[in-house]
């Protein structure tokens, strides 16, 4: 069997089995097939998402869900105003022993783990919200000048609410561009949410079964990384990136007149890994352009600001994101 067959068996059977995971997930939480699949594509591409949403939409439950689905020791963080670092990380404490000799021991924090979720964590200060940064980007963790490495494969979810905004802290930059997606999580639609009202309210509700195991979820890690990109897609990320940043010379008009900051290379790399992740959740085999549309906001949204003018003409960021994104496609189809 040549390598580019056994290539398309692979993708062919992770398909599948992704298929099996998504309907598991769906028996607990139901309908959102869109936020199923951006935190699906998380990851399968190795990467942390932000899941942005109101109180009670299923957010603690969707992490929860994944965490048994794809087999991964999960656990969670209540991120509150006195939350220091060292409940995150864990720390050394004096241990005396049988001898009476006396020596320090790290005692774990629980972020050993491979499905962290960060609730609200812009409630926590930036002190301990900076606890998460060299975990999230280097997978291991420095107590004492000791490094501790997490145990693959380590994923964050964190979780924000868009309203409710005093006593938070705002992510930094530097810290956003650390999630490789962000999920917007919707109210549900009047179907949907019947559908949950009659499976949640009754006196028992359907569980979810494990499909992945850690090591096959790294196993399609590694075949998603392996999927083929065409080139035309690759010119497409990267005329999209550069066009969303403002005072380049490839920069939008509508950019240029409404951004203050725009995307740095990680962004290019994010969808360069996401639409690969989604063309595979559809059952296909390499993504097209229209992947690209669809992973542009997610991948793009925290990683710009709209300048204070477009913010005071009340200007959408997600909405100048996908026009950017379709325009980008037709000049690359003129081409």
């Amino acid at each position: 069997m040549s390598d580019d067959t056994a290539l398309v068996a692979e993708i062919e059977t992770l398909g599948e089995r992704l298929a099996e995971a998504k309907a598991s997930i769906t028996k607990r939480f139901i309908g959102q097939e869109r936020v199923v699949d951006l935190t699906l594509s998380a990851l399968l591409c190795g990467g942390h998402g932000l899941l942005i949403g109101l109180p009670g939409l299923g957010k603690t439950r969707l992490v929860d869900t994944l965490s048994t689905v794809m087999g991964l020791n999960g656990a969670r963080i209540q991120f509150t105003p006195d939350l220091m670092p060292a409940d995150i990380l864990g720390s050394e404490v004096l241990e005396t022993g049988a001898d009476g000799a006396r020596a320090f021991k790290f005692i774990e924090g629980p972020i050993f783990c491979q499905l962290l979720m960060a609730d609200e964590i812009n409630r926590a200060s930036p002190r301990t919200q900076s606890a998460l940064l060299q975990a999230m980007q280097e997978k291991s963790v420095t107590i004492a000048g000791e490094a501790h490495p997490l145990t693959p494969p380590f994923h964050v979810l964190a979780t924000q609410n868009p309203i409710e905004q005093e006593g938070t802290y705002p992510l930094p930059e530097a810290q956003l561009d650390r999630f490789l997606v962000q999920i917007d999580v919707p109210y549900p639609d009047r179907k949907t949410e019947h559908d949950i009202l009659m499976a949640t309210t009754g006196l028992e509700e359907d569980a979810a079964h494990a499909v992945f195991t850690a090591d096959q979820l790294i196993a399609a890690q590694k075949t998603v990384r392996r999927m083929p990109v065409g080139e035309g897609v690759v010119e497409l990320i990267l005329d999209l990136v550069r066009a969303c940043r403002p005072g380049q010379p490839e920069a939008a008009p509508i950019v240029r007149d409404n951004v203050a900051w725009g995307p740095g290379p990680r962004a290019a790399q994010a969808l360069m890994l996401t639409v690969r992740a989604q063309a595979l959740l559809e059952g296909r085999l390499a993504p097209s352009a229209d992947d690209v549309i669809k992973m542009a906001g997610p991948v793009l949204t925290h990683r710009m600001a709209l300048s204070f003018a477009a913010r005071a003409r009340g200007e959408s960021l997600s909405a100048l994101i996908e026009a950017v994104a379709r325009d980008t496609v037709r000049v690359e189809a003129a081409a």
